[in-house]
């Protein structure tokens, strides 16, 4: 099953509040996570990745990640240390702020102040 996740933690470290749109689980709906004031930025993954899907992850209504395809843990990040793959950086290339592999904090979590309100709209 793929899902488009919008996580989130509110208030946690340093009174922030921890925000990304996650592709880890693979793919069905566009989605806009985004902050209504208080914080200068939101994320947004509006591609058609369904209709871009790569063939080998393609499923009804999405695009399935590739550790539930594949079950290696090149793609699944069993091991504790895992590196960008194809399959993720197709994911990347599409959503550039997405979180779309179990260790790419670096480029997918971002932070607000904590308090803030924020809108998750579904095809944006």
């Amino acid at each position: 099953m793929c899902n488009t996740l919008a996580v989130f933690e509110l208030n946690k470290y340093n009174n922030l509040d921890f925000i990304d749109i996650s592709l880890v689980d693979g793919f069905n709906v566009p989605m806009d996570f985004s902050p209504t004031g208080g914080c200068p930025r939101g994320i947004r993954c509006s591609a058609d990745i369904t209709g871009q899907c790569m063939s080998q992850l393609k499923t009804t209504g999405g695009c399935n990640n590739p550790c539930t395809v594949f079950k290696i843990d090149k793609n699944c990040c069993n091991s504790g240390s895992c590196r960008p793959t194809e399959y993720s950086k197709f994911f990347k290339g599409l959503c550039l702020g997405a979180y779309t592999y179990p260790k790419d904090d670096q480029t997918s979590t971002f932070t607000c102040p904590a308090g803030t309100n924020y809108m998750v709209t579904f095809y944006p």
